[in-house]
């Protein structure tokens, strides 16, 4: 998909531009956290013909705008990723992801949702892990769940729902449980990819357009020697 990673490139010099105009206004973590995310955002850009390798830097561009270090009260990556969502969707006075969600991708987000290649419960069955041979059941009941929410428009639950997926997809790529460059998923690759590498933006923005939200401290500050 040359014009994605084209657009990426383009979306990227923008951002860039924007944060060094205006990093001296935000608190240190936010800079740092927008920083090293568009580094990644950048470098995904770079990958034409590549898209397991895309998928891969974009979701490290995801972990550095998201995960933080909470205090002494440490979240679980799920509860982090859900109050992330929770915020943005709540500042989204644009209704920019309300439009990613709901009208750019409204296909491959239903297609990602009801794949069971990428619903943990299935492979943890298939890998003989006790409590999960009722996987089907689980998908089931996590469809009618899908659906309630998508009757709602309840933009947050979908991105929770559809980064659980793409968090089995990102495990499959980086540890080892795929081929590169396979034929068997291609779809939810490419797919995936498209969706984050459209989101991660407005994302970004979100947070550059509010620089006073607490959007956690970085878990790996850079530290002066």
């Amino acid at each position: 998909m040359p014009g994605t990673s084209d657009r990426l490139a383009e979306v990227h010099t923008r951002l860039k531009a924007r944060h060094r105009a205006e990093r001296e206004g935000y608190p240190q973590p936010l800079s740092l956290r927008v920083h090293r995310s568009l580094s990644w955002l950048g470098r995904a850009g770079q990958e034409v013909e590549d898209p397991d390798m895309r998928f891969i830097l974009l979701w490290i561009s995801f972990n550095a705008a998201y995960a933080a270090e909470l205090g002494g009260l440490r979240l679980s990556a799920r509860e982090e990723v859900a109050t992330y969502f929770d915020r943005l969707c709540r500042l989204d006075e644009g209704q920019r992801i309300y439009a990613t969600v709901w009208n750019r991708f409204p296909q491959e987000i239903r297609l990602m949702l009801d794949n069971r290649y990428v619903f943990a419960p299935f492979w943890q069955h298939h890998n003989g892990e006790p409590g999960y041979a009722d996987w089907e059941a689980r998908l089931g009941a996590e469809k009618t769940r899908i659906l309630a929410a998508l009757r709602r428009r309840d933009t947050s639950l979908v991105l929770r729902l559809l980064f659980e997926r793409l968090y089995v997809l990102r495990n499959q790529l980086v540890h080892g449980g795929a081929t590169w460059n396979g034929s068997v998923n291609r779809a939810q690759v490419r797919d995936g990819a498209a969706i984050l590498g459209t989101l991660l933006p407005i994302f970004l923005e979100l947070m550059m357009d509010h620089p006073n939200e607490d959007w956690g401290r970085p878990y790996y500050p850079v530290i002066d020697s």
